[in-house]
């Protein structure tokens, strides 16, 4: 009689094991509940037991993958046990070379297969290891809480809470996602030499501070910028209308703002009319409405543009991504000293990292690295670019 052995099911849920190890080979003789193979699932090693004396034919390779209650080998049960010959023959043949016997597969401390890769894996000594299984062997439920003591996560508060979304995060998701699969968004990125500025700053922001009563900051030198840039790139100052590209004379800045109930996005209107004073002011009111919890629909509707200035938080560098239906975002970066060559000599100078994120569908490669280039320009040359010359600083600056 030649009796089939299938998989056994470890456990709920567990729909497949792979075989991880042949204890005993093809045509050997074993006795019934003898371990023929170890099983390895996604939560356990256990071994396959001989279901009755006889003969064994394996249908299964080590390593391959087995459903539960798959055929993975047949047992002659008529076969006697003097019957296997060659190997016993096999054996007489090579008495110097005698065949591992499966006592010595099991010897105290030798790891299962499984185990054993756990072990490499976290580069652990067998040897310093207790095993728990038959005759000392170490089994994979031994490995695993081996490597957790070797200092990898173990037992511990494996707590967790729950909260649900609010309105503007939902919505705020689901914007996101639309943005992704909507547009054909790129970013390119450039670096800035912010040494101007802050020599500028430090030499004007207490005058301009008690002047008009608001921080002279980079906020204002970038809207500036930027400005001068969509004025030489309107492509950038533009967004998709159905079949139509709609472009606008006028620069209506959007300015990412941290708040309370997560980032807003208020708008500067016709910022192409406003001086650093004006700039400054308009944003710090709108900040301050954000944190008051009394900013308006009506304030962060219909920008053109944003800035998202994610070096308030020390992002060194990132992706933003687009404010639809707008067509671009510049996103700012921490500023970090660092060498830089300057006339063939390195020098230490304040970097900013910039990103310029686009509707690839609206803006092509000219205008997106054009824009970067003469927002750089802007930046670290000021007073020509942005005041009208030394001359007229103080006019720029209202002082």
């Amino acid at each position: 009689m030649r009796l089939e052995m299938k998989v056994p099911s470890p456990g709920e849920s567990i729909s497949e094991v792979e075989i991880a190890t042949w204890l005993v080979k093809d045509g050997d003789y074993v006795e019934r509940d003898q371990a023929i193979a170890e099983l390895d699932s996604d939560k356990a090693t256990l071994e396959l037991p001989a279901e009755a004396s006889g003969i064994i034919t394996h249908k299964a390779a080590a390593g391959d993958t087995v459903a539960v209650g798959q055929v993975v080998c047949s047992i002659d049960t008529d076969a006697k046990k003097d019957s296997a010959a060659a190997p016993k023959a096999e054996k007489e043949a090579n008495p110097s070379q005698p065949e591992p016997t499966r006592a010595e597969s099991y010897a105290s401390g030798t790891p299962a297969p499984a185990a054993k890769k756990i072990l490499d894996e976290a580069h652990i000594d067998p040897t310093r290891i207790s095993g728990t299984g038959k005759a000392g062997r170490i089994t994979k439920a031994d490995a695993i809480e081996a490597k957790h003591a070797m200092g990898t996560p173990g037992l511990g508060n494996r707590s967790s809470s729950r909260k649900k979304f609010s309105a503007l995060r939902r919505k705020l998701s689901r914007r996101l996602v639309a943005v992704k699969n909507q547009t054909a968004m790129l970013t390119t990125f450039n670096e800035i030499d912010m040494g101007a500025v802050f020599d500028l700053r430090s030499r004007y922001k207490s005058a301009f501070k008690e002047k008009h009563g608001v921080s002279l900051g980079f906020m204002s030198f970038f809207t500036k910028a930027i400005v001068k840039a969509l004025r030489e790139f309107p492509e950038v100052n533009s967004m998709i209308d159905g079949d139509y590209q709609e472009i606008f004379d006028y620069c209506d800045i959007s300015i990412a703002v941290s708040g309370p109930k997560g980032l807003m996005v208020p708008v500067v209107r016709n910022a192409e009319n406003l001086s650093f004073r004006g700039i400054e002011t308009a944003i710090k009111n709108l900040a301050i409405k954000v944190q008051a919890g009394t900013i308006t629909v009506d304030d962060m509707t219909g920008g053109t543009f944003t800035i998202s200035n994610g070096g308030v938080f020390g992002s060194m560098l990132s992706t933003p991504i687009l404010n639809p239906p707008q067509s671009a975002i510049l996103g700012m970066h921490n500023i970090v000293a660092r060498p830089v060559a300057i006339d063939g000599q390195v020098a230490i100078r304040p970097v900013m990292y910039v990103a310029l994120s686009y509707d690839h569908r609206v803006i092509d490669g000219r205008e997106s690295v054009g824009f970067l280039i003469a927002i750089k320009k802007a930046i670290e040359d000021p007073i020509e670019e942005l005041m009208g010359g030394a001359d007229k600083i103080e006019g720029a600056l209202e002082l």
